[in-house]
């Protein structure tokens, strides 16, 4: 798990960091179309809030941006490995990303719960009728803010990939929070000995061999 290779290993890294911002636009877009087609219309003041969906709709949103600056860090640091404050980036980011992902997917699997065993019944609360309950299972005459054809169906389709990727995300920023260890040789990536091998790198690249130089000849 801790074994970065320092000739391949950034490779790697930018691929996971491009991977990450693909997934990240592609929830940020899945999140947005929901809440703009029917999450915004029950989340009003005025109707009854389902907050299962309202949270779990936002983490997703706020999942995809993160993971989109997380792939970009990534991306950055295996151009510039031995950065220490990009390092440091990698490992705040990756880690943060990591947990809001695990909160987006395990939301989005409850929100998916809830609708299955209610028949989307919340997904209608947005439309004027307080009279008959109603559920986006049985099609009957009420005035909705939004088109309910296939509104059930619809959503699940878009919940449903959006679980499936955070959880994508969830395993990158972790592949991602080990390399950050094992780059500053952290535990328990701290035998990794790449951290070595990078100061090592550096003592011997020609700029420090020509600070070195000038400090011990410094008429040269």
């Amino acid at each position: 798990m801790c074994s970065f290779d320092k000739d391949k290993g950034p490779r790697r890294l930018m691929k996971t960091g491009l991977t990450l911002i693909l997934i990240g636009h592609i929830n940020f877009i899945l999140g947005a179309i929901v809440h703009g087609s029917v999450l915004r219309h029950i989340s009003k003041p005025s109707q009854h809030i389902s907050t299962e969906y309202t949270v779990a709709n936002i983490i997703s949103v706020t999942s995809g941006l993160l993971s989109i600056a997380t792939g970009i860090i990534a991306i950055v640091v295996s151009r510039n490995i031995h950065v220490l404050k990009l390092q440091i980036g990698l490992l705040i980011a990756s880690f943060l990303n990591a947990l809001l992902s695990a909160a987006c997917c395990t939301g989005l699997l409850m929100a998916i719960s809830v609708t299955v065993a209610h028949s989307g019944q919340g997904l209608m609360q947005g439309c004027n009728d307080t009279e008959v309950p109603i559920n986006a299972r049985s099609p009957v005459s009420a005035q909705c803010p939004f088109d309910t054809t296939r509104i059930y169906d619809t959503t699940l389709a878009l919940w449903f990939p959006c679980a499936v990727l955070s959880a994508v995300e969830v395993a990158l920023s972790v592949w991602c929070f080990i390399v950050g260890l094992a780059l500053r040789g952290l535990a328990p990536c701290g035998k990794s000995y790449i951290k070595e091998q990078l100061e090592e790198e550096a003592q011997c690249s020609p700029h420090s061999q020509r600070l070195i130089g000038q400090r011990f000849n410094p008429d040269a």
